[in-house]
């Protein structure tokens, strides 16, 4: 099975199967006319000689200055190493595989008037595990990612350095490993492979492939914690989600209403007295929801993202040849990334929200006052210290999230000269991203642990058949709590499974399968469950 690139746009699924599972790229066969097509306007207009920005003449605020034919080449080469300026930790290997994925899709829409030799030099890449290394920081998404694709770039002509089997080489010394020549640049091609949002959208990518999977293990936790808090599933009613018609809280009330199903623990309690839950039980719906809203705003923009076209200038081959050369070659801002950095914001800030509201759970499970359980979850409360400690690893990262939601996409700094006078600064957004999911799904991890471990405590009363199904999974992962011990090792296990599609898998083998969260959309509109 292989990912085909042809300029059509690429799935959310196959971006992750290049970057993650490493399956195999291909070249559609439409791509290579398109491309030809596109590449004989830039020759012509080299032939007549008319200034052409980032074709024969200099980058930025250095746009008027001409270079003469003979130096083409050697200006493109020029071009990615005075740009390779990135500094930092090194991209993951799985954000580096996507960028390179998603530059040889945008290059190869045809727009861009680059060979086609560029696009299969980028996927030999891939293909033979050649993976550049690309520090994090540099970029202000804007003009392209300029610094961490000129990293990337660097290593196609035989430069820059690589990861190749595990060994961090020089690029010329990588591509020789893996039976790969350096590819020699032409007109134009170096600043097609460093002029677009590539970095900022692998690492948006990425993080909404991963949030997919958070926001179905916390619903699936808030069931579980819903339980064992005796709380009630009247708030989940149908009725009360279609009244307000946000569709993202008729998902969730749904799954919880789908996983707590012949609950044992919700019939032990049906003519209690209590009037009203919190509202982190309450309002589980309207805050888990309003995060899937936001996320789905989020996979709309990558969605066409993964089909656009982010180069500059853009060829047209299909303008009429007799139109002028700026009507042909258009120079324009297509490379600017504020479609995703704000996408990548309201995904970071759903998230956050969402972690925020789990922890809330955590309090509720671990205060006797409020769960009339054990002191902090403990067989013996003073002796034992129980779970104390989770709920403050879960505040920890749930107060590292509120300062990474700040958004990234409201701050601008100028640079080249003024002459890119507003950025997106979508790279940082993304990466920030990253770390809340990353932080979203160790808080959700705590929340099953503690969950559990409630469940346990109010048996011999059994949970609904999804709830139970999960229970006997975090069961197999770790023990009930009889004495204290370091939860870390409990809390690792848990992040690791729920990041491997733990929730996933143990629900549809129990039978009770969780419904897709990525609703389709009519015309534009998500439809109402």
């Amino acid at each position: 099975m292989s990912v085909r690139i042809d300029g059509r746009g690429l799935t959310l699924e196959e971006v992750v199967r290049v970057a993650r599972a490493r399956e195999a790229v291909e070249i559609g066969p439409e791509v290579a006319s398109r491309m030809r097509a596109s590449r004989a306007v830039v020759e012509e207009a080299m032939a007549s000689g008319t200034p052409v920005y980032g074709v024969n003449t200099g980058f930025g605020e250095l746009k008027n200055r001409h270079i003469d034919a003979a130096h083409l080449g050697e200006l493109q080469r020029n071009l990615l190493r005075s740009h390779a300026a990135g500094v930092g930790d090194s991209m993951p290997t799985d954000t580096v595989r996507a960028m390179g994925l998603l530059r040889a899709e945008s290059l190869a829409i045809g727009v861009s008037g680059v060979r086609e030799e560029v696009v299969r030099a980028l996927i030999a890449l891939l293909n033979t595990g050649v993976h550049p290394v690309v520090p994090e920081q540099g970029s202000v998404g804007a003009s392209g990612d300029l610094a961490p694709l000129a990293h990337y770039a660097l290593v196609l002509v035989g430069e820059g350095e690589a990861e190749y089997q595990g060994h961090r080489l020089p690029g010329s010394e990588a591509l020789a490993r893996a039976g790969l020549a350096p590819l020699a640049l032409e007109a134009k091609e170096g600043l097609g492979l460093i002029n677009g949002t590539q970095q900022s959208t692998a690492y948006l990518a990425l993080a909404l492939a991963d949030a997919e999977l958070v926001i179905e293990a916390t619903v699936a936790a808030a069931s579980m914690s819903l339980e064992a808090l005796l709380g009630s599933v009247s708030p989940m009613h149908e009725r009360v989600t279609r009244a307000r018609r946000q569709p993202g809280a008729g998902w969730a009330a749904r799954q919880v209403r789908l996983l707590t199903r012949e609950s044992a623990l919700m019939r032990s309690h049906e003519e209690c007295d209590r009037i009203q839950d919190p509202y982190s039980l309450r309002c589980i719906p309207q805050v888990v929801g309003a995060t899937l809203d936001a996320l789905e705003f989020s996979l709309s923009v990558l969605e066409r993202e993964l089909e656009s076209a982010t180069d500059n200038p853009l060829v047209f081959a299909d303008a009429s040849p007799s139109e002028p050369w700026h009507e042909r070659i258009l120079s324009a801002g297509n490379f600017h990334a504020q479609p995703v950095a704000l996408a990548a914001d309201v995904a970071a800030i759903g998230l956050a929200t969402l972690a925020s509201q789990s922890e809330r759970r955590l309090h509720l499970l671990t205060d006797e006052s409020r769960s009339g359980l054990n002191a902090f979850l403990a067989r013996d409360p003073g002796l034992h210290s129980g779970l104390m400690l989770v709920q403050y690893t879960a505040a920890a990262l749930v107060s590292e999230n509120k300062g990474l939601a700040h958004p990234a996409s409201v701050d601008s700094i100028p640079t080249s000269a003024g002459m890119e006078d507003h950025v997106s600064m979508a790279p940082w957004a993304g990466r920030k991203l990253a770390r809340v999911v990353t932080n979203a799904r160790r808080v959700a991890a705590a929340e099953f642990l503690c969950a559990a471990q409630a469940l346990d405590l109010r048996a011999p009363l059994e949970p609904g058949r999804g709830t139970g199904a999960l229970h006997r999974a975090v069961r197999r992962l770790v023990p009930t709590l009889a004495g204290d011990r370091p939860p870390a090792p409990d809390l690792a296990a848990l992040d690791a499974w729920i990041a491997a599609g733990g929730v996933r898998a143990t629900l549809a083998e129990a039978g009770e399968p969780i419904e897709n969260p990525w609703r389709r959309r009519a015309n534009g509109v998500a439809a109402l469950p």
